[in-house]
């Protein structure tokens, strides 16, 4: 009876989709925030992680490109983000976590917004 029940629970388990991720605090200093203004020049809508990439003007003046690591392409999409949602020279405001190594130019997306329209976008368990 017990190889029964293990056996189903096993199967029952089997069926369920799978949730393995990696930890955003291994790339990210999730304890942290940061707000960048930029022009939008690259969207990848993609799986596992959609990025966002703008053009800011760094503290010393210079333009670099930014990246922002969004949430999945599927997940955007039950949020009714498609690849027409963001276009190539949309002025956006990103916040999120910095990344640990200030070299890189990259941040875990936390919040969107488009100060032209007043479209935004914000993540789990951010305050709106």
């Amino acid at each position: 009876m017990r190889t029964w029940l293990i056996l189903a629970a096993g199967i029952a388990a089997s069926a369920l989709p799978a949730y393995g991720h990696h930890s955003f605090a291994a790339s990210y200093l999730e304890d942290q925030s940061v707000s960048i203004s930029g022009e939008l020049v690259e969207f990848d809508y993609r799986n596992p992680h959609a990025w966002i990439h703008v053009s800011s003007v760094d503290n010393s003046g210079k333009a670099q490109k930014v990246g922002a690591e969004w949430a999945s392409a599927s997940r955007l999409k039950l949020q009714g983000i498609t690849t027409e949602t963001l276009k190539i020279g949309d002025r956006l405001i990103l916040t999120g976590s910095p990344s640990r190594d200030p070299q890189e130019y990259r941040m875990h997306l936390k919040r969107i917004e488009r100060p032209a329209d007043g479209w935004q976008w914000v993540g789990r368990n951010q305050p709106r």
